[in-house]
């Protein structure tokens, strides 16, 4: 007869099992090969299928526990879901489709860090084997944009995507690897290939990554003193050098002749502060800006707010409305940014304390690269709810609940 811990030992070994599958399906197929195989509901479905084995788990363990904050976030959504239905701020359909696409990442985050899964040795060692080829097929192909041009364009859809490709591969690597110098360094010779795609946004998380991994990536230098105080302000400062021309763009000048996609986006950033003030408390609601349901179904707010006439926004061209993140903010006014930054807030301070209590930099040092790649990124890229931003997501939460697991075997033996 099968005892209650043998049980759920086979549960976890069915979820590890599954998971990690999941995972690679994500990888592969959600992230680089998503722009060749064509297949953009792949993420949907991913996350569909981990939602599915997130609710088995539930069901199978003894107590049903659901983490607090998971319950609460998605009564925030509920709550939005229904406001938008109240003020009608777009149609049914668009008011659903971006409750769910909005909704994705946090449950894919929170899916992963519950059931908690855990890869062996050789799904590590398949891991690394792969993103070590990948990587280098990535490489000929950022040689190659050197001398043909548009090849990333051609092959990937657009620069941006390759750069991203390239920080997946480069943190699987890391992730699988022994964290020892020799693998740091190997991560940063992967990750400098994204520097042929030319975008800013990589050059800043670039600047990132090398402060993090080569200063912060020891125990000592993720002390709160002084020394490392001042180090992460120079952090700060040569990623804002290196991605100030974006940031110029976007906040500070007039655009003048900068390229459409570039207008498109200023002029996102620039209304979104208009309608923090005008839909206060809670936003202009799901549906209506800077996200994708609000070209399906085009949203008044654009009209609204006199920005319907610049290409990639106007309803006949609006490829540029979901160009960005943080301007869709705005569908969920004040409350909904302050509950962002707050959402942030709480997994990096669940990163640090169980870092304070572990003592391991690689699980500290990965949720930070994943979080710096997606602040950068968002700035001009929805990437938080795309297919990127689902597989950082759920590697997000892989690497918390690694912590969590780990934090739980020193306390019991204590």
């Amino acid at each position: 007869m099968i005892t209650e811990n043998g049980k759920i030992e086979q549960l976890q070994k069915f979820v590890n099992i599954h998971f990690f599958e999941l995972f690679i399906a994500s990888w592969i197929l959600g992230v680089i090969f998503y722009t060749i195989v064509g297949f953009e509901a792949i993420d949907e479905l991913c996350a569909g299928m981990l939602l599915v084995l997130f609710i088995f788990y539930v069901f199978k363990t003894p107590e049903w526990r659901i983490n607090k904050v998971l319950l609460f976030i998605l009564f925030v959504f509920l709550f939005y879901l229904f406001y938008s239905i109240q003020i009608k701020s777009n149609t049914i359909k668009s008011i659903f489709m971006d409750f769910i696409i909005q909704l994705k990442p946090y449950l894919a985050f929170f899916c992963v860090y519950h059931i908690a899964p855990k890869f062996t040795g050789w799904q590590r060692k398949l891991l690394k084997d792969l993103s070590l080829l990948i990587w280098f097929c990535l490489c000929f192909l950022g040689v190659s944009q050197l001398f043909v041009r548009d090849v990333l364009v051609t092959v990937m859809g657009h620069p941006t995507v390759f750069a991203a490709t390239v920080v997946s591969v480069s943190l699987v690597y890391l992730y699988s690897s022994n964290y020892t110098m020799k693998d740091k360094i190997i991560f940063i010779v992967m990750l400098s290939v994204g520097l042929l795609s030319g975008r800013a946004k990589f050059y800043g998380f670039f600047a990132c990554a090398f402060v993090l991994v080569f200063y912060f990536g020891t125990a000592k230098n993720l002390k709160l003193n002084l020394k490392n105080i001042v180090a992460f302000v120079g952090m700060f400062v040569a990623v804002l050098l290196v991605a100030w021309q974006k940031i110029e763009i976007y906040f500070i000048q007039n655009l003048g002749d900068e390229s459409t996609d570039s207008l498109a986006r200023f002029a996102l950033y620039a209304t979104s502060f208009k309608i923090f003030g005008d839909y206060m408390p809670f936003g202009c609601g799901l549906g209506t800006f800077a996200t994708h349901a609000s070209r399906v179904d085009y949203s008044p707010i654009y009209g609204e707010y006199g920005i319907d006439y610049i290409w990639g926004l106007s309803k006949s061209y609006s490829a540029f409305i979901a160009d960005t993140y943080y301007p869709s903010l705005a569908e969920f006014g004040v409350v909904g940014l302050v509950l962002f930054v707050l959402f942030w807030f709480y997994i990096i301070k669940k990163a640090f304390s169980f870092f304070m209590k572990t003592n391991d930099t690689r699980l500290i040092i990965m949720s930070l690269l994943i979080i710096g790649f997606l602040a950068i990124e968002n700035v001009a890229d929805a990437t938080f709810t795309s297919n990127r931003g689902f597989f950082m997501m759920i590697f997000l939460g892989l690497i918390l609940s690694e912590q969590n697991v780990l934090d739980n075997r020193l306390q019991l033996k204590s």
